[in-house]
């Protein structure tokens, strides 16, 4: 990805075409860190968050929204997601940070939700657990969990 800008001068922000752009895990972290306006909106399923984990944002004082983009089990889009997440996110300008499992789903929550209004919305590059590596598998080649950025099980 050719870096295109820094929010604020300080991030590093990667183009995207219908939202303010991606990020890597690690910098996600810094502005949940920086902005204490700043909101982790993670868009798998409720089974994801089950069986494979959440971040863990308890040293930031904070927790992240949890708002399916597709509803389990049928995956067929959520028609309330957008009224859903902006009936808890009262600050159209404040970063906000979509995730899913591999950075798909959270790039479209990202554009329908700048689509709605939303400003600075950032999708999680690699997601929470990463792009399938050379054994088709996810968990080590990037994501959340790879980055070492603290998650924990249900």
């Amino acid at each position: 990805m050719p870096k295109d800008n820094k929010i604020a001068g300080t991030y590093e922000v990667f183009p995207a075409a219908g939202y303010a752009g991606d990020v890597a895990p690690a910098t996600a972290w810094k502005i949940l860190g920086e902005h204490k306006n700043a909101m982790l909106v993670d868009v798998r399923t409720r089974a994801e968050w089950n069986f494979v984990g959440l971040p863990d944002l308890a040293s930031l004082a904070r927790k992240p929204v949890l708002v399916e983009w597709q509803v389990f089990p049928s995956m067929q889009p959520n028609p309330e997601f957008v009224s859903a997440l902006a009936g808890a996110l009262m600050d159209k300008d404040a970063p906000l940070l979509f995730l899913c499992r591999s950075g798909a789903r959270s790039a479209a929550a990202a554009k329908a939700m700048t689509a709605a209004g939303y400003s600075r919305c950032l999708n999680v590059a690699d997601g929470f657990e990463g792009p399938l590596d050379g054994e088709a598998k996810r968990g080590s080649a990037g994501g959340w969990k790879t980055a070492g950025l603290p998650w924990r099980q249900t």
